[in-house]
């Protein structure tokens, strides 16, 4: 049988190395994800046409672009990718023209490349449809942005930086942990003044990461003297922009250098030329941005003072969660923390500030009415890195309590000076946690009964997209209030898709 499968397989890739090659190395790319499928499905005789490879392509590329975990290889294309590429959507003349003259207003080295040339064509071939949506997003982050990069002396042009790094996307997370609109890795942030905490992640504040971009920025040109090379550091570290110059012999040009950089890094100054392209010539490229949903002056911040949730403002100003989940990315359990040395601040659109000012006292009052309902408290602010007190309990071990903070348990042992690994119920131990940990208390035995109507209620099934504001606005004389006595749920992070709801009828 085996013999047989063997044979089998040798006999498909004679098939599929004798079939000719796309021209569309983007595309060629793609089909390696293809083939886990075929592990477990059965192998067919026919081929993929290329209609079907570039219908694989754009469904995986969706996929990518719309996923959590998206990160910067969505726009940057390794060389494998595009040597074979000869499509074009500009001509070799005319891009040498537009590139000359964009060359001459930027600080940029924008001269021809025919490396540049294939991933300009690659994107305007296979990434056009996602333009409109991010020019959108461009014209909310960009006015934003152009204000710091300005005040940093920094050319404006390095706002497609964001593009590259997170399709200005605020909450994006990498693979590898880098976050935020400038993919800021922990340790990275943490040099720029960025604070992780349990409520708080300012990675993915755009305000504070887009400062801590341009401090590190700056501090990349004071190194290096190129703008250029600045990108590049930015991508890779200054270290291999250093180790890629002595071996190219000494040159200090990107292109020159180029090849002795990490493989992604050398497709990373090339996505942003082409980003800064595309955007620049967007018109004649018959590309034109979607509206966006706001504009940066169309919103103000209002500084807290008491812990509150999304979900609390919603409810007394009418505004969806979804669009203060889009206004106040930073705040990773749609919870505002009141911390007195942090000053945080919710951010709304203009016209709800004074409907916030004036029921400010009735949102606390909520706030405290919801608090003494809850089954279990809110978990405790603290900052990553930031030292806490844990107290051992039933069933703990060094091991189980190194995972759950996300540390070593040769650290834990250093931190509390343990000669062993032996723990006693009840014992302090001193940690410097390195990833969230919410302990999960158990429900107070007293808790204060919730009356429930009595009477004809229907079932409401949660809906992706769905907030308790928008599902209350579905329904007659249903406030958000009822929603949550009548289901017991007390947070928007308790609202997810199919999940069923009772709507009493009034």
């Amino acid at each position: 049988m085996i013999k047989k499968l063997i044979i089998f397989l040798l006999l498909t890739s004679t098939l599929y190395s004798q079939e000719k090659k796309d021209s569309s190395s983007v595309i060629k790319k793609d089909t390696i994800f293809i083939t886990k499928d075929s592990i477990t499905k059965p192998l067919k005789k026919e081929l993929f046409t290329d209609e079907d490879l570039k219908l694989i392509d754009s469904l995986l590329v969706n996929e990518k672009f719309n996923s959590a975990l998206i990160d910067t290889l969505v726009y940057v294309i390794n060389d494998k990718d595009i040597t074979g590429n000869v499509k074009t959507s500009v001509t070799t003349d005319l891009l040498k023209e537009r590139l000359t003259s964009l060359n001459k207003t930027t600080p940029f080295n924008l001269a021809y490349n025919p490396a540049l040339e294939k991933v300009i064509n690659s994107y305007l071939l296979y990434r056009k449809k996602y333009y409109p949506a991010l020019m959108a997003k461009a014209k909310y982050y960009f006015p934003m942005f152009e204000q710091y990069l300005d005040q940093y002396d920094i050319p404006l042009e390095m706002k497609y930086l964001a593009i590259v790094e997170s399709a200005l996307r605020p909450r994006i997370k990498s693979r590898v942990g880098a976050t935020g609109l400038w993919q800021f890795m922990y340790g990275t942030g943490k040099q720029f003044d960025l604070k992780v905490s349990s409520y708080v992640d300012e990675r993915q504040d755009p305000v504070k990461a887009t400062i801590a971009a341009c401090k590190y920025l700056s501090q990349l040109y004071n190194i290096f003297g190129d703008w250029d090379l600045a990108l590049a550091a930015y991508n890779s570290g200054p270290g291999n922009v250093r180790k890629a110059i002595k071996r190219s012999g000494g040159y200090k040009n990107y292109w020159n250098i180029r090849p002795y950089l990490p493989r992604e890094t050398a497709g990373y100054v090339p996505a942003f030329y082409a980003t800064m392209y595309i955007f620049e010539y967007a018109s004649e490229h018959n590309i034109y941005s979607d509206l966006p949903k706001y504009f940066n002056f169309q919103t103000d911040t209002v500084r807290i003072k008491r812990t509150i949730s999304f979900d609390q403002i919603s409810e007394k100003i009418n505004v969806d969660e979804e669009v203060l989940s889009t206004l106040n990315p930073s705040y990773k359990l749609d919870i505002i923390p009141f911390i007195k040395e942090r000053n945080y601040a919710v951010r709304l659109p203009s016209n709800k500030v004074v409907e916030f000012l004036d029921k400010e006292k009735e949102i606390y009052a909520l706030a405290n009415a919801d608090d003494s309902l809850r089954e279990k408290p809110l978990p405790k602010y603290f900052e990553m890195d930031k030292r806490i007190r844990y107290k051992v309990r039933s069933g703990d071990f060094l091991g189980k309590i190194a995972n759950k903070f996300g540390v070593r348990v040769s650290e834990i042992k250093r931190w509390n000076r343990l000669k062993s690994s032996r723990l006693s119920i009840g014992q302090r131990l001193y940690i410097y946690p390195k990833k969230i940990a919410f302990s999960v208390p158990k429900p107070s035995k007293k808790k204060e009964q919730i009356s429930i109507p009595k009477g004809k209620y229907q079932i409401y099934t949660v809906q992706k997209g769905d907030s308790l504001w928008s599902i209350s606005q579905k329904f007659k004389n249903v406030s958000v209030d009822n929603i949550k006595k009548w289901n017991n749920i007390w947070s928007a992070k308790g609202l997810k898709p199919g999940t069923k709801l009772k709507i009493f009828k009034s």
